[in-house]
């Protein structure tokens, strides 16, 4: 599988994010989700300390999944949204124990990328990064990233760094999904070097085709599993009517709509890695294989034209 950097970290063009392992999958199904990765060439595995509620069972579960092979592969993960009331946001001593923990519970003694997983407004930012830089120099963190800053606050921390720098910014970008285009962002992180792993990638499965196939839909899908109020907002009729758009513009082109979402993300710049979910051995490989698909620049101008995104710099 093709290669791309963050920063000082080779990853490969399709991640595994692991927040199913301890929602969806114990160990027992978390093994065989992470060795069909490993046997695909993923590299990079994205988790966070909140996924799975307070307890850190994704960290805990993706650790004891890669055992043997932890350096063969990139951990990331994230700090910052609240576990508890006393363990939340990105005051220096916070990062540092937050830290600990997810070591802790990975069974590692290094995190390749360290993520803020979203701003906290009372603390600022250059003394967040000036404890993640601490953490850099004392190896225990590799990389330092940030997902969900509005471009003025990417701006800030880019003026307030001194130290190692934020290398990769995490943010939503889909098909279906595309505000990074409109607010700035895209720009702020191209302005400033860094790369991205876009999150939900899939749309939280739209994109995979299955809700718009005809089969009924399982109650185990992740749009299907989600409370009304944001099933709602995320399986709306435009966006329905969307995606069977862009299904039927990849058919006519002898392609599923899971390989127009991959490969369409991974030709954006400065996209590193597309980090889709999944549950299962089969998901994995179908990710992987989606990516590689060369659109060609009348191919992302009929896709702009059907999401209603025209005229975005790449």
């Amino acid at each position: 599988m093709e290669t791309r950097h963050i920063g000082s970290l080779e990853v490969s063009a399709v991640g595994l994010g692991c927040n199913n392992f301890g929602r969806r999958l114990a160990l027992d199904g978390t093994r065989p989700v992470v060795e069909a990765a490993l046997d695909e060439g993923v590299t990079l595995f994205d988790t966070a300390d909140v996924y799975r509620g307070d307890r850190g069972w994704s960290e805990e579960l993706l650790g004891a999944a890669l055992g043997r092979h932890r350096d063969e592969v990139v951990i990331a993960t994230k700090f910052g949204m609240e576990l508890d009331e006393q363990r939340r946001g990105a005051a220096p001593g916070y990062v540092r124990s937050a830290c600990e923990a997810s070591l802790r519970r990975l069974g590692t003694d290094h995190i390749d990328l360290y993520q803020l997983h979203q701003p906290d407004p009372d603390v600022p930012i250059a003394e967040t990064i000036g404890a993640l830089g601490e953490l850099v120099t004392a190896g225990w963190v590799r990389e330092i990233g940030h997902s969900n800053l509005s471009a003025d606050e990417v701006d800030a921390a880019a003026a307030a760094t001194e130290g190692p720098r934020f290398v990769c910014a995490q943010d939503q970008w889909s098909l279906l999904d595309r505000d990074i285009e409109r607010d700035g962002n895209l720009s702020a992180v191209r302005r400033h070097g860094l790369a991205v792993l876009p999150y939900f990638p899939l749309a939280s499965g739209l994109l995979t085709g299955k809700y718009t196939s005809g089969e009924d839909h399982d109650p185990s899908w992740r749009l299907v599993d989600m409370p009304e109020d944001r099933r709602a907002e995320r399986l709306n009729d435009e966006r329905l009517a969307t995606t069977r758009q862009l299904a039927a513009f990849a058919a006519d082109r002898d392609r599923t709509l899971l390989e127009l979402a991959v490969s369409w993300l991974a030709v954006q710049v400065p996209v590193a890695s597309v980090i889709a979910g999944a549950t299962h051995a089969d998901q994995i490989r179908a990710n992987v294989r989606a990516v590689g698909w060369q659109l060609t620049a009348d191919d992302l101008a009929e896709i702009d034209a059907i999401t209603g995104v025209g005229d975005q710099p790449r």
